[in-house]
C-alpha cells in the first residue's frame, strides 16, 4: 500500500526547549467560511472536562467574518490561528495544523462540529486503554439527534461502492455481499468497539501513529482522505476505535453551502481516486472503470437533486440549532434524515 510522500517532522516535538509545555491534546480545525459555527466549535473544545491545551485553527482563505468573530469571542491564549493565502483543501490544511501540534494526541475536527461534554476525555481514555489503537472516533449526531452516516463504517471496496451506487444495498440491506459499508442500520454499541474507519469530521489520533503512518494524502482536496488514512493505519497494524459514549454534533456542508455542486465534484473525484489508488491492483481494470462510471452517473443525479432542492441554510450557530431541536439526544438505531456525512458515498 502506498503512503503519501510527506512524513511528519517530529524534531520540534521531541527536542522542545527547556520549560516549553508539551501539550496532551492538540485540536486542529480547518476553517473555510464557517461563520459563527467556528467559534462555537472552538468554545466546545475548551469547555471540555479535560480541555485540549491548544487549539490550532487553519483558515483556508475564508471570505466571511469567521476568523474576526473567532478572535473577538475566544481570547484564550491556547488558541492559535494559521491563515493561509489560498484554499489548500482539507487534507493539506489538516497537515499544516498537525505540523504545528505539540500534543501527544491530535484531534481533527470540522468547524461545524460541536463536542458534547466529556467527549474529548472519553476518547482519550479509549486510546489510553487500548495500546494497539491509533485513532478513535465519537458518535456523530445530526441536528435532529439521529446518528450520522459515516461515523462507524467499513473500508468500502469497489464492489461495495458499486452496490451502494446502484442501490443494491437498499434491496438487500442484510446480505453480506450487498449490504452497505456504513454501520448505521446496526444497533449502537454500548461500549468501545473496533471498526475499520471513522469520520474525519471528528477523529482523535495518536501523534506517534501519524509519525508512523504518515500525514493525510494531500492529493485528496476534499473528502475520502480520512478513509484513505484509516486504511493505511489499519494496514500498518493500528486499530481504529469507535467510542459511542463520546458525542459530537455535526451539520455537514457549512463551508460548502454556497457552492455545493463544486464540492460534490471534489467528493466524487476523490472517491474515484480512492478506488484507483487503493484497489486497482486487486480488481480488473474494466470493473474499476465501470465503478468510476457509476460514480459519475451518481454525481449527475446528486447535482440534479441539489438543483431541485435548493441550498440549505444554517447560519445561526449551534446554540440556536440546539434550542430549535430541543437539545437532541442520540436515538439508537434511528435512520438519518439529513445529508450524508462528509466522505460518505
Amino acid at each position: 500500500m502506498r503512503s503519501p510522500n510527506t512524513k511528519i517532522q517530529t524534531g520540534d516535538r521531541d527536542t522542545a526547549a527547556a520549560g516549553e509545555t508539551l501539550f496532551d491534546v492538540s485540536v486542529v480545525i480547518v476553517n473555510f467560511n464557517a461563520g459563527e459555527f467556528l467559534s462555537d466549535a472552538v468554545a466546545s473544545v475548551f469547555a471540555q472536562s479535560a480541555p485540549p491545551v491548544e487549539c490550532i485553527v487553519v483558515d483556508n482563505a475564508s471570505r466571511d467574518d469567521s476568523i474576526e468573530m473567532l478572535r473577538t469571542r475566544i481570547t484564550d491564549p491556547r488558541l492559535k490561528i494559521l491563515e493561509q493565502g489560498s484554499n489548500l483543501g482539507f487534507a493539506a490544511g489538516c497537515n499544516r495544523g498537525i505540523a504545528q501540534a505539540r500534543g501527544a494526541l491530535v484531534l481533527l475536527m470540522n468547524p461545524d462540529c460541536f463536542l458534547q461534554e466529556n467527549s474529548l476525555d472519553r476518547m482519550s481514555v479509549a486510546l489510553a486503554e487500548n495500546e494497539d489503537a491509533g485513532a478513535v472516533g465519537p458518535l456523530i449526531l445530526n441536528v435532529d439527534g439521529t446518528e450520522q452516516r459515516g461515523c462507524r463504517r467499513d473500508i468500502p471496496t469497489p464492489w461495495q461502492i458499486f452496490c451502494v451506487g446502484v442501490g443494491l444495498h437498499r434491496l438487500m440491506p442484510n446480505h453480506p455481499r450487498f449490504r452497505s459499508f456504513n454501520q448505521l442500520g446496526s444497533d449502537l454499541p454500548s461500549e468501545v468497539i473496533r471498526v475499520q474507519s471513522v469520520s474525519g469530521a471528528c477523529i482523535l489520533i495518536r501523534h506517534e501513529t501519524i509519525e508512523q503512518v504518515g500525514l493525510l494524502d494531500e492529493r485528496y482536496f476534499l473528502h475520502f482522505e480520512d478513509l484513505d488514512w484509516c486504511m493505511r493505519a489499519g494496514e500498518s497494524g493500528h486499530e481504529i476505535l469507535f467510542q459511542p459514549d463520546a458525542v459530537a454534533h455535526h451539520i455537514g456542508g457549512i463551508s460548502s453551502r454556497k457552492f455545493p455542486i463544486r464540492v460534490e465534484a471534489h467528493k466524487h473525484a476523490s472517491l474515484i481516486r480512492f478506488v484507483r489508488g487503493n484497489f486497482a491492483q486487486y480488481y480488473p481494470s474494466a470493473f474499476i472503470l465501470f465503478v468510476a462510471l457509476v460514480v459519475y452517473v451518481r454525481f449527475l443525479a446528486v447535482v440534479a437533486g441539489l438543483m431541485l432542492r435548493g441550498p440549505r441554510h444554517h447560519d445561526r450557530g449551534w446554540p440556536s440549532l440546539f434550542a430549535d431541536a430541543g437539545a437532541p439526544k442520540p436515538q439508537r438505531g434511528s435512520v438519518s434524515t439529513h445529508e450524508p456525512a462528509d466522505n460518505d458515498v
